[in-house]
């Protein structure tokens, strides 16, 4: 499996270095930007998700805190696994267009395929359409740490299935209680933590308002 996954690694960078000076450029600044696109997708679901009803929006703040899990997750495994970089390892691969990390900073997994992976898987729970941009960005974003010179392939796949398995089981877990904890939120007093959680459906604050007036 090493010398497999080496000489794919082999042939990855060298197409790499191959390349047009665009796509590699975009690439270097790529394996970072797509993560924002992530946490832009997060913002604004949270935001949507005010005019939803409890579950709907205890789903998208779990959604980053899931993926959040996810990251740490990954952490841990790489400082059991402590393998090194390919960018170090692999001999007579072409130099990797990112700088390579520091001794001690791990290959396996790849946190930002984690990343990239619980993002879209949670992102989809938030609103279904969205898998039409989430997957295809969680595959190059892991992709691109292949592509750069810093991580294995087996490191960006082992990332991603990490990344969707854990965040789909914390939103699992932690849905009933959170749906408590909004709706407790939205009938609090405090004007903080009901601007936080939003009104919840339309229906519900017209007929409130409609109750009010009466």
């Amino acid at each position: 499996m090493d010398h497999v996954d080496s000489g794919l690694y082999r042939d990855i960078t060298d197409h790499a270095h191959d390349a047009p000076a665009w796509l590699r450029h975009t690439a270097e600044i790529g394996t970072e930007a797509g993560l924002l696109v992530f946490v832009a997708l997060f913002a604004v679901g949270w935001w949507r998700a005010r005019r939803s009803d409890t579950r709907a929006f205890a789903i998208a703040v779990l959604a980053p805190l899931a993926t959040a899990v996810a990251y740490v997750r990954s952490e841990v495994l790489k400082s059991v696994v402590a393998e090194e970089r390919p960018c170090r390892a692999v001999t007579g691969a072409a130099p990797s267009l990112a700088q390579c990390p520091p001794y001690g900073d791990w290959s396996f997994p790849s946190n930002h395929a984690t990343i990239a992976g619980a993002s879209a898987a949670t992102l989809v729970l938030v609103r279904r359409a969205l898998v039409r941009l989430t997957a295809p960005l969680a595959l190059l974003a892991a992709f691109s740490r292949v592509f750069v010179g810093v991580h294995y392939p087996h490191d960006v796949v082992a990332g991603l299935l990490l990344g969707v398995a854990v965040s789909l089981a914390v939103v699992a877990l932690a849905t009933r209680p959170a749906v408590r904890l909004t709706g407790a939120a939205r009938g609090s007093a405090s004007p903080v933590a009901r601007w936080i959680t939003g009104p919840g459906p339309r229906s519900d604050a017209s007929s409130y308002a409609t109750h009010r007036r009466r």
